[in-house]
């Protein structure tokens, strides 16, 4: 992915033409270090050629916020005054002025749009001003949007669709085999460094017993289930060093397991802990319901559901629909399931549709976690 980037841009500054590429992939994948690492390297390459402009959508989603921060770092970029009382329409003819300017003196403009889906909200009209002056045979440009929907191009109207050149490189986030490669990597002791041979030599040999073990790889494998990004990885690592035995300094699996309750916040787990065990079941009846690809359930569905378990299994926890609809509300206060619609209180609670707010894993923790959990319900997690 580097060298493809890379190559987008450097072309670009060599040959004066304009480009616009898509850096798509879910969040933590790497996709905002390669292009800064891009970025760095072709400053280096081209240190007179090259001005860089960055938005943000978080930021600069509105059209006269984004095309104003534009108009301002061009103007900081270039030693020029900056007036914030300038209407959209005069801070869209400077900017189409400064391409065509820098196009002239062979300067490349590479603008940065983070978050780029943001972007495409609303009427476009940024997005359709930068990339129309990119049609401009005197203007020297290049876009690069980074966002983690993948479908960050389907989002654009059509007019600014035309003028979109389409490139788009996809990031994956690392495979399990990459991460724990990494992960030992990261941890393990140089035998080149200043500490002792004898200590490194103990600690790794510590270290490779402890990633082999069976309790290990059940930590690692809930660990990157939530979250496998680098980011994630390395606070995990602090947070193990940070328990490390400061008398022997060496690593032990409970290092591992502590780290983990520290950096898993798991609030709908503790939330779970909490509830009754009617409160479980009709949570499971959700689930089951949404395993059957539901589209849309209401509280009379997971009723229907509830009562097919209990006429199917006999189970002796069976309650009243009153009492079934306080636990329901209950589940409603505590944010583990709320209403799929925006109708407010025009409709009764036992008719509006709802969705489940905990996943399949936390639901399934969270039965595992519970003392009194009924078996019935464990069995019907796993059917």
């Amino acid at each position: 992915m580097n060298s493809k980037l890379k190559f987008i841009v450097s072309s670009s500054v060599t040959e004066a033409c304009n480009n616009s590429v898509l850096l798509l992939g879910p969040r933590g994948c790497g996709k905002t270090a390669v292009m800064e690492l891009v970025l760095k390297d072709v400053l280096v390459e081209f240190p007179d050629m090259i001005s860089v402009i960055r938005l943000n959508g978080m930021l600069h989603a509105d059209d006269n916020c984004a095309i104003k921060e534009i108009a301002r770092q061009l103007c900081l970029e270039h030693q020029l005054s900056f007036s914030k009382m300038v209407s959209f329409d005069d801070n869209s003819q400077f900017m189409i002025a400064m391409l065509r300017e820098c196009g002239l003196a062979h300067k490349t403009i590479i603008f940065v749009l983070d978050e780029f889906d943001l972007f495409s909200q609303g009427k476009q009209r940024l997005l359709y001003s930068l990339l129309d002056a990119m049609q401009s045979v005197s203007s020297q440009a290049v876009v690069i949007g980074v966002s983690c929907r993948l479908d960050a191009d389907q989002l654009l109207e059509k007019r600014v669709r035309s003028r979109f050149s389409h490139r788009k490189l996809l990031f994956l986030p690392p495979s399990k085999e990459e991460s724990e490669r990494l992960f030992k990597h990261i941890i393990s002791l140089p035998t080149t460094s200043d500490l002792p041979d004898r200590y490194a030599t103990e600690f790794n040999a510590k270290l490779h017993d402890i990633l082999m073990s069976k309790r290990f790889k059940e930590i690692f494998e809930a660990l990157t289930i939530s979250d496998s990004t680098v980011s994630h990885l390395l606070k995990f690592l602090f947070c193990v060093v940070t328990q490390m035995d400061m008398k022997t300094g060496l690593l032990s699996i409970e290092n591992f397991e502590t780290a983990r309750s520290i950096i898993q916040r798991q609030p709908k787990m503790e939330a779970l802990q909490d509830c009754s065990i009617l409160e479980l079941y009709i949570l499971v009846c959700m689930r089951r319901l949404e395993a059957k690809e539901e589209s849309s359930y209401n509280f009379n569905s997971i009723m229907k559901e509830y009562k097919t378990i209990h006429d199917s299994f006999q189970t002796s926890d069976y309650y009243s629909r009153s009492v079934c609809l306080r636990a329901f509300e209950h589940l409603l206060q505590r944010q583990l399931v709320c209403f799929s619609d925006n109708r407010g209180n025009s409709q009764s609670v036992e008719f509006r549709p709802v969705k489940l707010l905990v996943s399949f894993h936390e639901l399934h923790l969270g039965l595992k976690a519970y003392r009194s959990c009924p078996a019935i319900l464990q069995k019907l997690m796993s059917a």
